[in-house]
């Protein structure tokens, strides 16, 4: 069978194979420690589910707009407003699949053939992929833990080329949990005015922020790089919402109106009910936020402490999200032999690095309970003074 020619040129997502491999072990009664999956371990908030089965019980079953049920789009443009500083009306919001899904819309309705899409590394995984499926090309501006895995201003300008469409920026980051400062945001916010050029804001993990770090939504800046920024955001991360698959993308009407054609035409509407959830999310109190930031808080220091004591790696420390990045290249490993060794011999689960761009690190996320953290920690200890 000959399949299309873009199938070739997209590599399987290697957290999503991890995750399922780990899961699979546990299902067959093996014990597994898994780091892998970025997925708060935590229940979907009871308020959030129960405005969903109440929009089953009235009916709401049927097929809604394309772009999103229209309160939850204004529940969305009043959040954008009050949170970040960004002065969008329910017209500039589509509802998406979760947040990939917003990021793959965008890429489609703006993305030709040739199109350059900067992309500091590491990056989410999907970035480059999703930008070779429309035969855009990704460059990888690769940044090190001297910046604190930050792309600097004089490297975005020097990467910039006739050719290029998109800068993506993600704070705080997967996988690094690196945060940029109000700063650090306005510096690169200049470089795109100057360039003219798109800049796609990806803030899905912006409540889960630690020791006073401060999220900037880069569009709030001033109008003329508010013109040029798109929001990607969601649900997932800071409602452990992820298997609800609720995501949004806002930005300026023209590509909203396309990513809302593209979508009426792959997959509709988003599921009817579990947005009458999103807008319970959001319109409802915030407590249930902050209870599993303080969590992830307490897990993040544990696993960040037991790291640096291990010999041969370090780590330093995150702003945000709910994982840790450490280099691992004094064990004389790349990460992919380090990753399938440490779950074959020691059956802990981690993401290799070079599946975010960075062969000497490796992805673990503190989303899971403090006792797999601890259990986890001593059998990658052991495993990696093995090979020291």
């Amino acid at each position: 069978m000959k399949l299309a020619a873009r199938v070739s040129q997209v590599t399987p997502s290697l957290t999503l194979a991890i995750a399922a491999k780990a899961k699979a072990m546990k299902a067959e009664g093996v014990d597994v420690c898994s780091f892998s999956a970025g997925e708060p371990d935590f229940d979907t908030p009871a308020h959030i589910k129960a405005a969903a089965a109440k929009a089953l019980d009235e009916g709401k079953t049927k097929y809604g707009p394309a772009a999103g049920e229209p309160k939850l789009r204004e529940a969305i443009a009043r959040k954008l407003k009050a949170d970040n500083g960004l002065d969008y009306k329910a017209e500039n919001v589509i509802v998406t699949n979760g947040g990939k899904h917003s990021l793959y819309n965008l890429i489609v309705a703006l993305i030709d053939p040739g199109d350059e899409v900067i992309i500091p590394a590491p990056y989410w995984l999907s970035y480059p992929e999703m930008v070779t499926l429309v035969g855009g090309v990704p460059v990888i501006v690769t940044t090190d833990a001297s910046t604190g895995y930050k792309i600097t201003p004089e490297q975005l300008r020097k990467a910039i080329t006739p050719k290029t469409k998109l800068f993506v920026l993600n704070s705080p980051s997967n996988p690094t949990g690196m945060v940029y400062t109000p700063a650090e945001i306005k510096a690169l916010a200049e470089v795109v005015v100057d360039a003219d050029i798109f800049v796609v804001s990806d803030e899905i993990y912006e409540k889960i922020l630690y020791d006073g770090a401060e999220h900037i939504s880069i569009g709030s800046l001033g109008k003329e790089i508010f013109a040029r920024t798109l929001i990607s955001n969601g649900f997932a991360k800071a409602y452990s919402m992820t298997g609800w698959r609720l995501g949004y993308l806002a930005g300026p009407v023209e590509i909203i109106k396309a990513a809302s054609t593209i979508q009426g035409h792959s997959t509709s509407n988003v599921c009817t009910f579990a947005q009458y959830g999103a807008i319970a999310a959001l319109e409802s109190s915030q407590d249930c936020v902050e209870e599993m930031r303080q969590a992830f808080a307490k897990r993040r220091q544990v696993m960040l402490d037991r790291l640096n004591a291990i010999p041969g790696l370090s780590c330093p420390k995150p702003d945000g999200a709910f994982y840790l990045f450490p280099d691992i290249s004094k064990t004389g490993l790349k990460s992919l032999e380090f990753c399938d060794a440490l779950i074959e011999e020691h059956q802990v689960a981690v993401i290799p690095g070079i599946a975010f761009g960075a062969d000497k690190n490796i992805r673990l996320s503190y989303a899971t309970d403090m006792a797999t953290i601890e259990k986890g920690m001593d059998r990658l200890e052991k495993f990696v003074r093995s090979r020291i």
